[in-house]
């Protein structure tokens, strides 16, 4: 039996869905290469119904030191009603007539790929994927980071669902094959308001939509002074009496913090035994965070800023991160993110992927050990509509989802909800 007719055999015994007009592995040898011959963007257009609760992306921030006065954001009003709404998605394009899809992608991401990245990759053999990323890497003085390294992502996802499709298997399979059915995530409440009885009232709704874990965002930072200080804790003892102690609390300080406000607020809050405090200082500053690290048992988490395995294994050498929050839309698609998962491992640390988007994080997850990434990030107020043009979007129940079994990143599109289709011309 030669290796087309074994392998069409083996997936019709596993079950897994076969692509109609496709058959891997064209002759008995090695697999014919897969080449690129062009990428397109296309915008979706249409409306969504409001996220319900949603008040607005409340969150401390490093310019706040230049606030005047404290900020305000008590009181603010739920959003209702239907929104615009538009989403962008990759597609590379392959000789053989296989595509392979990737989004929703940041328009930043989606120019530097057409103006940049696009000539680079075409003509190059998608199933290449370790010479791929390195010749992309080495393409511009700049890709190592920013947006650079966000459109290096957005290509490495697209074609890591390419090569699902091309060996008609769920991208987690050409990983390694699962470590457990469902993947776990924690809710995260950004968008959601603030106000201390609302925040009692919201948080008991997610802990009952089954998340073990929740994570919160702190209004204020270094520029609102003793007030808001007050506030941050608040915040904590709020969510620690109201929740109890069976449902882990982390927060968020978005950059917001300096190191005096960072400590002092570690040394009030240990008491209600947070998860994590997160990404408190901007990522240049590896001083401050071992200091922090060094002054409290809370765990210190960090990542989504940096963008690459070198800049992580910084925060790894000197012991000051318990968590790496490495992003695969900004830190250089599913090949680098499972690299950094391989670096955490050997210092026995955990990664546990921020959730700018679902796909691409998700099916690293349920390829590593638990050990390593235990679960994943779900932002409640984005991800009820972020795959809003998806046939077949991530769903959540009980805090977990389950893993589908169709091939790469089972991207189809609902042509019902598309209102416009545009190809963007850059």
């Amino acid at each position: 039996m030669n290796r087309r007719h074994f392998f069409s055999n083996s997936v019709a015994l596993a079950g897994l869905p076969v692509i109609q007009g496709f058959t891997p592995f064209q002759n008995s040898g090695l697999p014919q290469k897969l080449v690129v011959s062009g990428i397109e963007f296309w915008q979706y257009s249409g409306q969504r119904m409001a996220s319900e609760g949603f008040v607005g992306w409340i969150q401390s921030k490093p310019s706040q030191i230049y606030n005047e006065g404290m900020p305000n954001p008590l009181g603010w009003k739920e959003q209702t009603g239907l929104l615009d709404y538009s989403a962008i998605y990759l597609k590379i394009l392959t000789s053989e007539g296989l595509e392979g899809v990737y989004g929703p992608v940041d328009y930043e991401a989606a120019l530097v790929v057409e103006k940049q990245l696009k000539q680079a990759l075409i003509g190059m053999n998608a199933l290449a994927g370790e010479l791929v990323w390195d010749k992309l890497y080495r393409y511009n003085r700049h890709s190592r980071a920013g947006h650079f390294m966000m459109a290096i992502s957005a290509i490495d996802n697209a074609l890591w669902d390419l090569r699902g499709k091309f060996f008609n298997v769920p991208v987690y399979q050409l990983l390694g094959g699962p470590t457990r059915k469902e993947v776990e995530f924690y809710g995260s409440c950004l968008g959601f308001s603030v106000e201390p009885e609302e925040v009692k009232k919201r948080c008991l709704k997610v802990q009952k939509m089954g998340f073990r874990s929740q994570k919160w965002f702190f209004a204020y930072g270094s520029g609102d002074g003793k007030a808001g200080w007050l506030k941050n804790v608040e915040l904590v003892k709020t969510l620690r009496e109201t929740l109890g102690n069976e449902t882990d609390i982390m927060f968020d300080a978005f950059m917001g913090w300096d190191l005096d406000l960072a400590i002092s607020w570690a040394k009030e809050t240990e008491k209600y035994n947070p998860r994590w405090l997160e990404e408190p200082f901007m990522p240049t500053q590896h001083e401050a965070f071992q200091k922090l690290a060094e002054k409290t048992s809370i765990p210190i988490a960090t990542g989504e800023h940096l963008y690459n395995r070198w800049e992580v294994l910084d925060y790894l050498k000197n012991k000051s991160v318990s968590v790496v929050q490495a992003d695969p839309e900004w830190c250089g698609g599913v090949t680098e993110l499972v690299k950094i998962c391989n670096l955490a491992s050997a210092f026995d640390v955990q990664v546990i992927p921020h959730g700018h988007n679902l796909k691409a994080a998700m099916h690293v997850i349920a390829s590593q050990s638990p050990a390593v990434c235990p679960l994943g990030e779900f932002l409640i107020n984005k991800m009820d509509h972020h795959y809003h043009f998806e046939k077949n979007p991530p769903v959540i129940k009980n805090g977990k989802i389950e893993l589908s079994e169709r091939p790469g990143f089972d991207i189809g599109f609902d042509e019902n909800k598309i209102k416009e289709k545009t190809k963007l011309i850059f």
